[in-house]
């Protein structure tokens, strides 16, 4: 991948645009990077294991530019869901490149509020941009590669681990993401503060770090929602996961945005998705390390086809669903 090369095309046609946007960009202290920008790929000093994710944000689809959502905005959002798959395997953050496909709508100040937005994260959680790409097209897509570390495989968690007797948490609370962006769509009424949780996830990398360490055996991000994702770890798993919609860890405000939208609260926490919290699996002699971890006690891994069930919930809550690709 390119370190933001000049042969580089873009409906900007401004070599000054390349080096404004490396100027915003800074390494962290150490940092693994050898060469980074302005040669024609990054050279990094590499560790024992090193765990990489892709992940890709469309305007129209995973966000809308507008007088609420600017393009800081959807820096941030890209960069937080690509690392919430970092956070979900207990891996620590590295480097980030960006590929983003500008449209001739979108402007120089733009472009760089878009970088902005992905190196204040970057910055929180220690990742380092280490290069990327642009080039011109119809629509903004905003594409981030992401390469976390570990010193040890057994460091890493995957989702085929949970086993029956393992108990089953989330970190955080859940249903924000989904309301905050009724309100910011103008189906509901509601708090700012729900909508800048959609606007600008926090991707839980310490949390999955120290999931990790007190012994989880399966995890993963919420970015679908509880719903389908709990289903994909019992899938991988083999097992059932036996949730409490009871003990749902609701968001501040979401009771009322469901209200509004004339949902059950617990549907729209479980299904809303793009909350990048995790569910994690522990067992059940870990219960106190879970719970200094962060995590919220919402079921139990029982023996069983590769499924959820539901109790406490309303009817209905097994056709409970999030985003399906």
């Amino acid at each position: 991948m390119t370190s933001t090369a000049r042969g580089s095309s873009t409906g900007i046609g401004e070599l000054a645009l390349i080096d404004a946007i490396g100027a915003a960009l800074e390494r962290r202290p150490a940092s693994r990077i050898v060469r980074w920008l302005g040669d024609d790929a990054a050279v990094v000093r590499a560790g024992a294991f090193a765990v990489t994710s892709v992940d890709a944000m469309v305007e129209g689809t995973h966000f809308k530019l507008g007088p609420r959502c600017g393009p800081e905005d959807a820096g941030h959002r890209a960069l937080a869901g690509a690392l919430s798959d970092l956070a979900a395997m207990g891996a620590a953050p590295g480097e980030a490149y960006l590929a983003v496909v500008l449209p001739a709508a979108l402007g120089r100040d733009d472009v760089l509020a878009l970088h902005r937005g992905a190196e204040a994260l970057a910055r929180e959680t220690g990742t380092t941009i280490a290069g990327g790409d642009l080039t011109g097209g119809p629509a903004l897509l905003i594409a981030v590669t992401v390469v976390g570390w570990a010193e040890d495989e057994r460091e890493l968690v995957g989702r085929d681990g949970a086993r029956p007797g393992d108990l089953v948490g989330v970190t955080g609370d859940l249903g924000a993401s989904a309301a905050g962006l009724a309100v910011l769509e103008g189906r509901a009424p509601g708090d700012d503060a729900l909508v800048r949780r959609y606007l600008r996830p926090r991707p839980r990398l310490e949390e999955g770090r120290a999931l990790a360490r007190a012994g989880a055996t399966a995890m993963l991000d919420l970015s679908d929602g509880l719903a389908s994702d709990a289903r994909r770890l019992a899938e991988a798993s083999g097992v059932t996961l036996a949730l409490d919609a009871a003990s749902l860890p609701l968001a501040p405000g979401v009771r009322d945005v469901a209200e509004a939208l004339g949902r059950d609260p617990l549907e729209l926490a479980a299904s809303g998705g793009e909350d990048y919290e995790l569910c994690a699996v522990l067992p059940p002699e870990r219960r106190a390390e879970g719970a200094a971890a962060g995590l919220t006690w919402i079921g139990e891994v029982v023996e069983g086809p590769a499924d959820v069930t539901w109790r406490s919930a309303p009817p209905g809550a097994e056709r409970w669903r999030g985003w399906e690709h």
